[in-house]
């Protein structure tokens, strides 16, 4: 095993940031001053990134990815950034030379690139889920606000117009208080394999293209296989979060947010199987939540893999539903029908859309940035000292705590009562070992705290 520790320097600033000690980011920008980024993580979803962060003003400096065959794009893109397999390394090296980090790895992977980043006074981006488990969501988003570092999750959605209508809308009154949320996705269907898959036996070898130690992260020790990359590690619990953690973060964002949901004080799961080490082929997940201030408790039902919520009664029976991921939000006078990442809100019948004309409402919220990738534009804007991305890691840390509780539920099969002080399950303990991990040895100073 070559685990690599981090820097002197890294352990104090580690130590520093425990004792909640404000360290400032590395420079103060001018006004047109470009942002020096890093990609950790540049294949797949992370090229994309890079490009969304290069085309909104960023400067590519550093490439850090543990597969040359799923970086070979970014590489190509950008050849005079640096090249690297360990962010630890990179971030060590290139201290003075990197303002901030996009960190689009495995699951497993976002917390340590993250914070690792921080802790060297990094600005950091993180694909969704923000983190693998709560505790890692709570700690990131202490340490971005204690060390004062631009953050952002990265659910495009909340950047859209949808979320701001869906709020204008509620806050007239179109449809009343919301009392249930429906959410429905197809994953993981042929995405990647999940339900009824068990650890292979045999062990070939990794290719040399990919170090597997690097890969594997904190991660417990195991042996290469195919079956766990690409993607295919949303379906283990040790790398991914399961349907839930793939697209929760997206779908569910407008909601929780609009309706200020916090933490709900139940959840309960029906799901296909059991698997100690794999996400099941479907689950249905029920969350409730208490009432906030004038508002009345919420029902959220997740439903996953296929697994159909009851077609909405003010539907048009000539109307199909998205095909892939979608929301209903029930209120007492009516409905809203809601797309994938809330790009498109609408009261249904249309009929009834048309006789509200919520075209009326007034536009009371700051509207997103214009252009290009305006999430990232966010992000960008906030490394420079500008407002706060939406999706920042206060914000983010809150989605995240709340999508990934769900998966408490889908791993045991049982109703999980949730105490938001404690940040326990009090009627089922052994769950509350899934609220953190203990890193594989090497990576230890990243969880300093736990």
């Amino acid at each position: 095993m070559k685990t690599t520790p981090l820097s002197r320097r890294g352990l104090l600033q580690g130590a520093l940031a425990a004792a909640t000690v404000t360290i400032l980011p590395s420079r103060v920008f001018g006004a047109n001053d470009r942002v020096n980024l890093a990609g950790i993580g540049c294949g797949g979803k992370g090229g994309g990134d890079l490009d969304d962060a290069s085309r909104c003003g960023a400067n590519i400096v550093a490439l850090c990815d543990v597969d040359d065959r799923a970086a070979a794009g970014s590489l190509k893109r950008w050849p005079n950034a640096k090249r690297y397999k360990d962010f630890r390394k990179m971030l060590d090296e290139m201290d003075k030379e990197i303002d901030a980090v996009t960190v689009s790895t495995p699951d497993h992977m976002h917390y340590p690139g993250a914070m690792c980043a921080m802790l060297h006074g990094k600005h950091a981006f993180v694909q969704k889920p923000m983190t693998h488990n709560v505790w890692e969501a709570k700690r990131l988003a202490q340490v971005a606000r204690e060390k004062k570092l631009a953050s952002l999750m990265g659910i495009q959605g909340h950047a859209n117009e949808g979320p701001r209508l869906l709020s204008e809308w509620l806050q007239a009154g179109l449809i009343g208080n919301v009392t249930e949320v429906h959410y429905c996705t197809d994953r993981p269907g042929g995405w990647w394999p999940q339900g009824g898959v068990e650890r292979p036996k045999d062990t070939p070898p990794a290719p040399k293209e990919l170090d597997w130690d690097l890969w594997l992260g904190v991660a417990p020790e195991r042996p290469y296989h195919p079956c766990y990359l690409p993607i295919k590690w949303r379906g283990w619990w040790d790398f991914g979060c399961g349907a839930l953690g793939d697209i929760g973060c997206h779908v569910m964002d407008a909601a929780f947010w609009v309706l200020n949901l916090g933490e709900p004080l139940s959840i309960e799961a029906e799901v296909s199987e059991l698997r100690e080490e794999t996400g099941p082929k479907w689950s249905i997940i029920t969350y409730q939540f208490p009432a906030r201030g004038d508002k009345p408790p919420v029902k959220v039902m997740w439903h996953d893999g296929g697994k159909q919520p009851p077609r909405p009664k003010d539907l048009e029976p000539d109307r199909k539903l998205p095909n892939e991921t979608w929301a209903v939000l029930y209120g007492e006078k009516g409905t809203i029908l809601q797309d994938f990442y809330c790009s498109s809100v609408r009261i249904i019948p249309e009929a009834k859309h048309r006789e509200l004309d919520p075209t009326k409402v007034p536009k009371t919220l700051p509207r997103p940035p214009k252009g290009h990738a305006p999430h990232m534009q966010e992000f960008i804007r906030a490394c420079k000292g500008g407002e706060p991305g939406g999706a920042n890691f206060e914000y983010a840390a809150a989605l995240t705590t709340m999508v990934l509780l769900g998966n408490l539920a889908v791993r045991t099969g049982k109703k999980i009562e949730w105490d938001a002080k404690t940040q326990k399950a009090t009627n089922v303990p052994e769950v509350n070992k899934y609220l953190s991990r203990v890193p594989r040895k090497g990576w230890e100073d990243l969880y300093k705290g736990l």
